[in-house]
Parts: C-alpha cells; sequence; structure tokens
C-alpha cells in the first residue's frame, strides 16, 4: 500500500467515530495501540499524525491521542487495551500486527464498535 493511501485510510476510518461525538463538548481520546515499540515505528505514527490532520484533528489542540506499544510482548496487548477502553477513547486504532486488533476486540462488547482494524 502506498505512503497517501495509508494516510488517506488511516484519517478517513479514525475520523468517522470522530464525527459521530462531535457534539460533545469534550476533546476526542483516539487511542493507538502497536504490538511493537514507538521508536521502531516513528513513521508509521507520523503518518498516522497527518492522516488525522487532513480531517482536522491534531494531537494536542482539538483532539487527544494515548499511545500504548506493547514492544514485541503480544501478551501485554490485551491488558493495553484494556487500558485504553477504561479511558473511553473514541476510537482503538490497532496496528502493527493482527494480534493488536485481537487484543483491542478483547472479549469486552462495549468497545467492539471502537475499533478499527488497519492492516
Amino acid at each position: 500500500m502506498r505512503r497517501r493511501e495509508f494516510i488517506t485510510l488511516l484519517g478517513g476510518v479514525a475520523a468517522w467515530p470522530l464525527a459521530a461525538r462531535a457534539q460533545q463538548s469534550a476533546m476526542p481520546v483516539i487511542g493507538f495501540l502497536d504490538s511493537g515499540s514507538a521508536v521502531a515505528f516513528a513513521a508509521r505514527v507520523a503518518a498516522f499524525r497527518q492522516g488525522l490532520s487532513e480531517t482536522g484533528y491534531v494531537g494536542g489542540q482539538n483532539a487527544a491521542i494515548e499511545y500504548r506499544w506493547a514492544d514485541g510482548h503480544y501478551d501485554r496487548l490485551a491488558a493495553l487495551a484494556d487500558d485504553l477502553v477504561r479511558r473511553h477513547v473514541a476510537v482503538i486504532a490497532a496496528t502493527g500486527s493482527p494480534n493488536s486488533a485481537q487484543a483491542a476486540k478483547g472479549g469486552n462488547r462495549e468497545h467492539s464498535n471502537r475499533l478499527r482494524e488497519w492492516r
């Protein structure tokens, strides 16, 4: 997948739940869950933030982004996803591997509509 398509996909899918919550006065919180590390996937984070900004959401200005990294420890993904759910994020962007998406889906039906999977 080319970079522009990737950014468009991320921005469009991530913004969909945020638009539905636009009437709320609080700043929307976006959860970002990845099976890797922040250092290894810096380019992925930059593309994600760029895609969000192209749809009008800028981290720290009109949206907050909560990052969770498993650093290659797949057994940590479920706990990290649960932490994002407890923080009532508007959407969880599960990246890095199918394991991230599976962990975000978990057994918790409350947040299943907040998850959008990107590969």
